[in-house]
């Protein structure tokens, strides 16, 4: 059984001055001082109260993500918990954003027993995700804060996986002095080609990181869906997908408790989603690549061993047969 990913860190250093020098800027004397939350791949948070209220303030290298997170605030209907974005801007070369505070345990630290319970809630407010009206918006895959986003289709925004990013780059590379090589990516490539026929042409909203405590949640019920900067236009299973990869890194956490939710969800809904173990399986091969470049890149090597075993294992299965798939095959 694998363990949960390593704690993220900035790839920069944040000089640990810039938040106090920061909410004195801004705020004054209307802002206690900040105190350090969690630290992700792209951002620092910290907690504070700004004239009696908590929110956070995150700081990070990357701008369009807290834009991203403006954009979802204002759009977000009845059903999806997303704090208002209160202030960003940029600071002594970082981008910073300020949050209203959503109290919460996150999702990566609740028993088996109490997600288990709290999926139902998750699910609806993935539903709620995928109602958000995208009108105004263009293309699939990652979007930016313009609501344009790079590919024409769908299965184009997929494959392009194997592409590397100015944000992640030099991964490929890294696998060749590895000895690792590029194998396991083409193969993976190749066999998520090949299911691309089985993809519906759905455009809708998906949050694309559901874990890494961007989701938070209280008394069985989620409180807060936090951090769309990898947010995509797509077909909504895909945040399926998310759970089922991650779930078995997750020691307590039982697969079974997952295929159950979903299962039981979609029949709440009215049907089990057209061709559901193919578009599974398809997006279980992108998670996985995904993850195997990005901890390339990080040169976290245990992890990147991990997902290419998911790699191999999926690229070798015939279409939608795969153990983490919910359902009779």
């Amino acid at each position: 059984m694998p363990t949960p990913p390593l704690p993220q860190s900035l790839p920069q250093s944040l000089p640990p001055s810039l938040a106090p020098r920061l909410v004195r800027t801004l705020y004054g004397d209307r802002a206690t001082e900040p105190r350090p939350l969690a630290s992700g791949a792209w951002s620092q948070a910290y907690a504070l109260r700004l004239d009696g209220a908590g929110v956070v303030l995150r700081i990070g290298a990357h701008g369009e993500d807290f834009a991203k997170d403006e954009v979802v605030a204002r759009l977000a209907g009845p059903g999806l918990p997303v704090p208002p974005l209160l202030a960003r801007g940029e600071a002594e070369g970082w981008a910073y954003a300020v949050s209203g505070r959503v109290r919460g345990t996150a999702l990566d630290d609740l028993s088996g027993e109490a997600v288990a319970r709290t999926l139902p809630s998750l699910l609806r407010a993935l539903d709620a995700a995928a109602r958000v009206e995208l009108a105004g918006t263009s293309g699939y895959g990652i979007w930016a804060p313009d609501g344009r986003a790079p590919h024409a289709s769908w299965p184009e925004a997929l494959l392009a996986i194997g592409v590397e990013t100015p944000r992640v780059p030099g991964w490929r590379a890294a696998l060749v002095d590895s000895g690792i090589g590029l194998g396991p990516v083409e193969a993976g490539l190749s066999a998520l080609a090949a299911l691309t026929p089985y993809l519906p042409d759905e455009r809708r909203l998906i949050h694309g990181d559901l874990l890494s405590r961007n989701v938070l949640a209280a008394e069985d019920a989620i409180t807060g869906v936090l951090d769309w900067g990898n947010a995509l236009y797509g077909d909504p299973l895909y945040d399926a997908a998310w759970l089922l990869h991650w779930w078995p890194w997750y020691p307590g956490w039982r697969p079974g408790d997952l295929h159950g939710a979903l299962l039981a969800h979609w029949h709440g809904v009215g049907a089990t989603p057209v061709r559901l173990r193919e578009r599974l399986h398809a997006y279980l091969l992108h998670i996985a690549l995904d993850a195997l470049a990005y901890c390339a890149y990080r040169r976290r090597w245990d992890e990147v061993r991990a997902h290419v075993g998911a790699v191999q294992s999926l690229a070798a299965a015939g279409p939608g047969e795969s153990a983490l798939i919910p359902g009779p095959p």
